[in-house]
């Protein structure tokens, strides 16, 4: 695809997760996927916009290709310029990889996209459940850096991937939690630009875990929202305006479940408050709505006050202000998350409405 556009172009986190796979089966139970948390989703106070449900019941499998070709071109279709898959790499053993995989071989049209390494272990905190360790994240030295390589250059072949000045875009999800990441970032970039490449782009995103750039070898900043939001350098006045309406939405779980307002938050993801070095590019951060409930019962997080016609107007605002500070690039959370409750598929409560405020405003690109 062409490296840069003059207009800002939208891409997408998207979760793989709709599939069955052994590891699951064994740590969750047989059959085990997103849509198990979705289901069992229940309200905890009146109001609360639970179950998320798919319009006509489309509790898809992304182990079928016609599924993850349906996604690509909805998404197209309303105006996204990309999908930005989560890869899980931990050591040498892959999951989630299917659909990946099915999408990079497949020699048809299909949408733009890159890949965001999630590089933390898999423990039972990911549904609420403790902190024991399914799957160790570990990332060893050279030797285990090629054979990370070897498999990310199957997708930077890909004509699709997306490259910014001939160097494929990988995003990390937690930098800071790799030992010798300058080292490995290092060799990646040398390895990809002796396979024919400019060199790799290389994104690191701030986000719950990191609120700055911790790598002098990366290229790009990427804001995580709307989990940088709600937890970098929140106010007094925040944290108390949080506890009123816990209070008031929620008066049997207050105390557990954090409640967070739409209109506030997003005003926090508009406001201009990340130092990003003059070396690295920035790219802005936006998100749907969120709510994890699904996966952390009592102890989620919960946002209210959401709708489709606020979302259009703060995303607005979002695109003008990376126009006026010339970001290529923003990155929305996301296209089907539906476990914490941050999704552009349509659905029934909502039918098309979120992805027709994406048309509005990125429409015309795919025209």
């Amino acid at each position: 695809m062409k490296d840069k556009e003059s207009k800002v172009q939208l891409i997408a986190f998207h979760l793989p997760q709709f599939h069955t796979f052994p590891e699951n089966d064994e740590w969750w139970g047989k059959g085990f996927t997103e849509w198990t948390n979705t289901k069992k989703a229940v309200k905890l106070f009146p109001g609360h916009n639970q179950p998320r449900e798919p319009l006509n019941d489309h509790y898809y499998d992304l182990t079928e290709l016609k599924e993850m070709l349906w996604q690509m071109q909805l998404a197209e279709e309303y105006g996204l310029s990309g999908f930005c898959y989560y890869h899980y790499w931990f050591n040498g053993k892959l999951l989630l990889h299917k659909p990946l995989e099915m999408i990079r071989d497949y020699d048809g049209h299909k949408l733009p996209y890159c890949l965001c390494w999630a590089n933390e272990p898999w423990t039972r905190v990911w549904e609420g459940k403790g902190a024991t360790v399914l799957m160790p994240q570990e990332y060893g030295g050279e030797k285990e850096w090629e054979e990370h390589f070897q498999y990310l250059l199957t997708f930077f072949r890909d004509p699709a991937y997306i490259c910014i000045d001939g160097a494929p875009v990988l995003v990390i999800y937690r930098i800071n939690s790799i030992p010798n990441a300058e080292d490995m970032v290092a060799y990646l970039k040398r390895r990809t630009k002796e396979e024919g490449f400019s060199g790799l782009y290389l994104v690191e995103e701030v986000n719950c875990y990191q609120s700055s750039s911790c790598a002098e070898v990366s290229d790009a900043l990427l804001q995580f929202e709307p989990l940088y939001s709600m937890t970098d350098g929140r106010s007094l006045t925040d944290k108390i305006r949080y506890k009123l309406l816990s209070m008031r939405f929620n008066k049997k779980y207050s105390s557990s479940n954090q409640i967070y307002d739409y209109d506030v938050l997003w005003k926090r993801v508009l406001k201009p408050r990340l130092k990003c070095p003059a070396s690295k590019e920035l790219f802005l951060g936006a998100f749907v709505d969120w709510d994890n409930t699904a996966r952390k019962g009592k102890k989620g997080r919960i946002v209210m006050g959401c709708n489709p016609e606020k979302f259009g107007h703060y995303l607005a605002e979002q695109r003008k202000k990376a126009e006026e500070n010339g970001n290529r690039y923003i990155f929305i959370n996301a296209w089907n998350e539906w476990g914490e409750g941050t999704y552009l598929e349509p659905d029934k409560k909502r039918g098309y409405r979120y992805l027709e405020e994406i048309k509005k405003l990125f429409g015309e690109q795919h025209e």
